[in-house]
C-alpha cells in the first residue's frame, strides 16, 4: 500500500459580507486533501484545510506556498516509509505545525480507513436517526440586517439564537436584543451574543451588567485573548456566564491547557477542530474541562461541508447537552453538496442522500 495526498485548492463565495469585530469578508479560500492508496484511486479520503485570517496562527501571505511544501514532505515520507506509521506522523507536533492542516489529515485518513463514504463515525446522526441542536447564527450588519436575520431564524423554529456583537453602537445592540425578547413566542428562546474580543477590559463589566437584562445564555470572548488576569475577573464577576473562544487558540500543550482553565476558570469553552488542530485535540479539551467542570460546545469555522460534515459527526459522539455552532454550511454560494441539511433548528445528516464530489474526481 502506497499512499499519495492531492492539494485541491476551492475559493468559497459567501452570499452575503460575514462581518465580525474583525472586519468583513466576501471569500474563504480553503484547501481540500484528497488522500489515497496509489493502486486504488477510486476510493479516497477527504480533508479540509480551510484557515482562518485574524485567527488561525498559520494564516500568513505564504501558507499556500507552505502547505504545499509540507503536503511534498509527507509525500516523500509515505514513500520512504510505507504506512504503517500513519498515525504517529499526523500526531507528530514536529512534523505538522498547522491546526488547519492536522485537522484536514485527520479527516482525510479517518475517511479513508472507513472506505471513503464520509462517514468517519458510525453513529444515530450519521444513520439518520437524530438531529444535533444548533444555534441560528445572527451575523454583524446593520440594525435592519441583523433583524431580518432574526425574524428568518425564528421563522424556521430555531430554539437558540447567537448574535455577533460589537461592531455597531452598544446601544443599537441593546435594542436589538429586546426586540428579540419582544417578538420572540417562545419564552423559551436561548439567545446567547459574541463580541470577538471587542470589548476593552474596563468597559467589560459595565457593558455586560447592561446585557444581563436579556437574559443571556453567555457571552463569547468579552475581551480579546492573551489578557487572563484581566478575564479571570471578568468571569468571576460577571452577571452573564462567560465562554472562552479565541483563547483557546495557540495553547497545544496538556500543562498549558490545563493552566489556562484553571487559571481563567470560564463556565463555558468553545471548540473549533480547524483552530486547535483536530478532533484529537478538541476531546483533549473537553476532557480537561471535564475535570474543572466547565462545560463546552463546539462550533464550525466557516469550513465547507467537508469539514463541517467532519465536526458534527465528531459531535455527535458526545452526548449532547446543548445547542451546538455548526450551522454554517448555509453560508456559501458554492459549497460542496452533501447530505446534510438543517430543518427546525437541528442539523441532519440524510443516509438517503449523495454527495456530489466532482471537484474531486
Amino acid at each position: 500500500m502506497s499512499l499519495q495526498l492531492e492539494i485541491i485548492p476551492h475559493l468559497l463565495q459567501f452570499k452575503f459580507d460575514a462581518r465580525t469585530s474583525r472586519g468583513a469578508m466576501q471569500q474563504h479560500q480553503v484547501f481540500y486533501l484528497k488522500l489515497y492508496d496509489t493502486r486504488q484511486k477510486e476510493i479516497f479520503g477527504i480533508g479540509e484545510c480551510a484557515p482562518l485570517p485574524g485567527l488561525s496562527p498559520e494564516y500568513t501571505p505564504d501558507f499556500k506556498a507552505k502547505l504545499f511544501r509540507q503536503i511534498e514532505e509527507l509525500n516523500q515520507i509515505f514513500i520512504k516509509e510505507g504506512v504503517q506509521n500513519l498515525e504517529s506522523i499526523i500526531y507528530s507536533n514536529k512534523l505538522i505545525i498547522f491546526p488547519s492542516l492536522l485537522f484536514a489529515l485527520e479527516t482525510a485518513w479517518f475517511d479513508l480507513e472507513r472506505g471513503g463514504q464520509r462517514i468517519l463515525y458510525h453513529n444515530d446522526f450519521t444513520q439518520g436517526k437524530a438531529g444535533i441542536p444548533i444555534n441560528g447564527l445572527i451575523w454583524m450588519g446593520d440594525k435592519a440586517f441583523m433583524q431580518e436575520q432574526i425574524r428568518k431564524k425564528l421563522d424556521d423554529g430555531y430554539s437558540c439564537l447567537k448574535l455577533k456583537i460589537g461592531s455597531l453602537d452598544f446601544n443599537t445592540e441593546l435594542e436589538i436584543l429586546a426586540a428579540i425578547r419582544k417578538a420572540a413566542t417562545s419564552k423559551d428562546l436561548t439567545i446567547r451574543v459574541d463580541a470577538n474580543g471587542a470589548f476593552l477590559p474596563a468597559e467589560a463589566l459595565s457593558k455586560l451588567e447592561q446585557l444581563s437584562a436579556f437574559d443571556l445564555h453567555s457571552i463569547e470572548q468579552p475581551i480579546r485573548a492573551g489578557q487572563w488576569e484581566e478575564m479571570q475577573q471578568i468571569c468571576r464577576n460577571s452577571p452573564v456566564p462567560v465562554a472562552l473562544d479565541e483563547e483557546l487558540i495557540g495553547i497545544t500543550e496538556l500543562s498549558q491547557k490545563e493552566n489556562l482553565l484553571r487559571t481563567i476558570a470560564p463556565t463555558y469553552i468553545i471548540l473549533k477542530p480547524t483552530l486547535l488542530g483536530g478532533m484529537q485535540a478538541t476531546a483533549e479539551w473537553i476532557n480537561i474541562a471535564g475535570g474543572f467542570g466547565i462545560d463546552w460546545w463546539i462550533t464550525s469555522a466557516l469550513e465547507s461541508n467537508i469539514g463541517l460534515n467532519a465536526i458534527s459527526q465528531f459531535t455527535a459522539q458526545y452526548t449532547i447537552a446543548r445547542e451546538q455552532g455548526l450551522g454554517t454550511g448555509q453560508l456559501y454560494n458554492n459549497n460542496i453538496p452533501s447530505p446534510l441539511s438543517i430543518q427546525q433548528g437541528h442539523l441532519f445528516y440524510e443516509d438517503n442522500q449523495e454527495w456530489e464530489l466532482d471537484l474531486f474526481v
